[in-house]
């Protein structure tokens, strides 16, 4: 987001905080809270924590995927009890959603519109909607809305098992690499959950059976064995499962945007940069292949950045399958990615996950050196990917 050479400190966009839920499986220990309350508990740790007044805060931007019949990032600063006359606004780029709303941010500050943002995302697939459309015959009874729409038959508009399918088939992923991924995943999500390493980013929710402070979908118990008995869960002869595909999840995450003079002028030391963001599309039918165009739109944008050379990379794991044959494309050493576990671990609450990603770095980096740089990437529904780069400013701690 520096495409415009500025270097006023009141210009530059900054991730200052960056907390979330645990994450929680559909109809699992979250599953009776709604999206708007969920969200809430983030943005006052937030406030809490930074010292930043609620009547200062600009916008509050959300992304969502599955509960917003109306504006949920509005419901959810009320909820959260910041005053009436803090806006809200509820993007929907379906998993992508929750880091397009942090660029979205990132660039209102950039423009000088205002100068604090909550920006995030949050999903809960346990209370969404049911949803049914009229009959287009006459009289006819109403009919279920599976899912939504991403694109027209024409084009092909599979559904996301067989577009992860169609990926490993077209980049030749097999079976093995897809387990054996996964259950790194889950290695690094266990580790990471022993040694406390996602105690400070965890906001606890409150449920009727109690306080739930940890992600449930990591499994210790898991091993290449277990994941190689699965059956192929879209394709009789495929090699995606239940095992190397992502859970279905609820949860929250939400930053605070602003620029690098506010985030000095509250004390806030810890800060990564938004340096730029983009997203690009791809054919539907090989959507998990999104980010590689993204990633190469960005590095167009900012030369010298090499996608290999970036240490600190986060990428949502929707599919084993879509993530491998992403990295292989762009030259990226899956040994870096998710260093603490990623979505087939911990779990994919869609329009919450974007915002997660820049959580888990924020996190990951609180003792980076300035100038450190980082790389936040996920494939979206419909044939799309976005890439958004960081970088840490200010002094290690």
């Amino acid at each position: 987001m520096r495409s415009n050479g500025s270097s006023d400190p009141a210009r530059i966009p900054v991730v200052a905080a960056a907390l979330r839920t645990p994450i929680g499986r559909v109809n699992g220990t979250l599953a009776t809270i709604e999206p708007a309350v969920l969200a809430a508990p983030p943005i006052r740790r937030i406030l809490a924590e930074t010292g930043l007044a609620p009547e200062a805060v600009d916008d509050v931007i959300l992304g969502n995927a599955a509960n917003s019949a109306g504006n949920l990032a509005r419901l959810a600063a009320l909820e959260a009890g910041l005053p009436v006359s803090v806006p809200g606004m509820t993007v929907d780029r379906q998993c992508g959603s929750g880091l397009e709303a942090i660029a979205l941010a990132a660039r209102l500050v950039q423009a000088g519109a205002g100068r604090f943002y909550l920006a995030g995302g949050v999903e809960s697939t346990s209370r969404a909607h049911l949803r049914l459309r009229p009959s287009t015959e006459p009289g006819g009874a109403a009919e279920p809305v599976r899912r939504a729409r991403m694109a027209p038959d024409a084009i092909g508009d599979p559904d996301m098992g067989i577009a992860a399918e169609n990926v490993a088939a077209h980049a030749g992923i097999g079976r093995a690499r897809q387990d054996a991924f996964a259950l790194e995943s889950h290695r690094r999500a266990v580790a990471a959950r022993k040694a406390g390493r996602f105690d400070r980013e965890i906001v606890p929710i409150e449920t009727p059976a109690g306080l739930v402070s940890h992600d449930e979908c990591p499994r210790e118990n898991t091993s290449l064995e277990k994941l190689a008995a699965l059956k192929p869960a879209f394709r009789p002869d495929g090699t995606v499962t239940a095992g190397n595909a992502c859970p279905v999840n609820d949860g929250a995450s939400v930053v605070l945007v602003t620029s690098l003079a506010e985030a000095e002028r509250l004390g806030l030391t810890v800060l990564l940069e938004v340096v730029d963001s983009a997203v690009a599309g791809v054919d539907p039918n090989l959507l998990g292949l999104g980010p590689v165009p993204a990633m190469q739109k960005l590095a167009a944008r900012n030369p010298g950045l090499e996608a290999a050379n970036v240490p600190f990379v986060e990428f949502n794991e929707a599919f084993a399958s879509q993530v491998l044959a992403s990295l292989d494309a762009l030259g990226i050493d899956h040994a870096i990615v998710n260093r603490e576990g990623g979505a087939l671990a911990l779990g994919h609450p869609y329009g919450a996950s974007g915002a997660i990603l820049v959580t888990r770095l924020f996190a990951q980096m609180r003792d980076a050196d300035a100038g450190t740089e980082a790389l936040a990437m996920m494939g979206i529904g419909g044939g799309m990917g976005i890439a958004t780069l960081f970088r840490k400013q200010g002094e290690t701690v």
